[in-house]
């Protein structure tokens, strides 16, 4: 469907109108869905706020499925596929971190505010808006509030969407709705696979065992290794040994030491590789210590234990999404660029399903920091919240008015 069908029809100009109408509900939404803490691993209390809210603005078949998604279903009138849409209910900040909202003007600051509360307040403005200017679309639209797309969440609430999830078989689409940002759409999802490589040996008396075997030697050499490695500029591929620990006395040598190793590229193929170059590198490390040391009590061994696997994809930039979603920006003056980012969109692009991530209207920063901020200010907001709300219809397709 044209965005111009979309932009030119009657009910679309009322949905926009009562998005505009109700622009202070969504502003107090972002508030009090952000002062809930929902830390990684720990969404329960925001979902069962938002569960409540959803259920309110009269969709369908709200559920919390098994591991911790709200999920709401507005029928559209062709019994076809389904058009998903999602913001993400967990934060990357512990639990005990204040996410108390502090106000400047137009702007809100706190951790998480815009990443992604803002996305689940727009989904709740988008139902209500929907039903309110009498809106039919020939797809069902699937409103989705997911755990677990930050950090050691590894994707595990959309993964499950479409691996097992009740509507796994039906949804031909999704859009995750995730940050301010409206100049780009992503349309390619960087794949990561993040490790915990673990070191063992025997351990020792710093001074009266000198020369035995250290892992600490071997987690030394491992990271020094990473280092030299050299990837290719494009496909972008990254690594970084990022966190480490283990030991147990400055005065002993330590039995058992780690480091946690994030490994990312734009393309499936390059990260499987890379991932290849380090387990060689921990091998290697392994025997040269091995090598060098006195085993009698014992060799280094290593570990290698998966903590996050995000798959890489792409949405093919002349599908319907994408198309469609480029054409909604426009016409509301946005100039969007096609990104590469890790989002939600990987698992379904990873699977060959259309999938992009957009932003949710207005501005921000800081994302990731105590200091993270949005903008409120009413015309930037509704211009963004108006271009998105464009693309999911002209996906989902207007039905002819009855």
């Amino acid at each position: 469907m044209t965005i111009d069908a979309v932009l030119s029809d009657p009910r679309f100009r009322a949905a926009t109108d009562h998005l505009r109408a109700h622009h202070d509900r969504l502003v107090d939404e972002i508030v009090a869905l952000t002062e809930i803490p929902a830390p990684p691993f720990k969404e329960e209390a925001r979902a069962a706020a938002f569960e409540r809210l959803i259920a309110e603005a009269g969709l369908e078949d709200v559920r919390r499925d098994a591991v911790g998604n709200v999920t709401a279903l507005r029928r559209g009138t062709g019994n076809g596929g389904i058009v998903a849409i999602a913001a993400h209910l967990d934060t990357v900040f512990p639990e005990g971190t204040d996410v108390t909202v502090r106000r400047e003007g137009t702007r809100l600051f706190a951790p998480g505010v815009g990443d992604d509360t803002r996305g689940l307040a727009v989904l709740l403005a988008y139902a209500r808006a929907l039903d309110a200017a009498g809106i039919e679309t020939q797809h069902d639209i699937l409103f989705v509030a997911d755990v677990g797309e930050e950090g050691k969440g590894d994707l595990r609430g959309i993964r499950h969407l479409f691996t097992e999830g009740t509507y796994r078989d039906r949804i031909g689409c999704f859009f995750t709705l995730d940050s301010p940002d409206m100049d780009e759409i992503v349309t390619r999802g960087v794949g990561s696979r993040r490790y915990r490589v673990t070191f063992r040996g025997p351990g020792g008396h710093s001074f009266m065992a000198l020369g035995t075997v250290n892992p600490a030697y071997a987690l030394a050499e491992t990271v020094q290794g990473l280092a030299r490695i050299e990837v290719p500029a494009e496909p972008r591929t990254t690594f970084c040994a990022s966190v480490m620990g283990g030991g147990s006395s400055i005065n002993a040598i330590p039995a058992e030491v780690w480091v946690e190793i994030d490994l990312r590229s734009e393309e499936a193929g390059e990260l499987s590789r890379l991932d290849v170059t380090l387990q060689k590198l921990v091998a290697a490390a392994v025997d040269a210590e091995n090598a060098r040391g006195t085993t009698d009590a014992g060799e280094i061994t290593a570990e290698l234990t998966i903590v996050g696997d995000r798959p890489a994809g792409r949405t093919e930039t002349d599908s319907e999404i994408v198309t469609t979603s480029e054409a909604a920006l426009r016409a509301f003056g946005f100039s969007p660029g096609r990104a590469v980012s890790s989002t939600d969109a990987n698992i379904p692009m990873s699977l060959g399903i259309p999938a992009v991530k957009l932003g949710t209207g207005g501005t921000g920063g800081r994302a990731h920091s105590l200091e993270e901020w949005i903008d409120v200010e009413p015309e930037a907001s509704l211009r963004g919240l108006s271009a998105s709300l464009a693309a999911i219809l002209g996906t989902a397709r207007l039905a002819p008015p009855r």
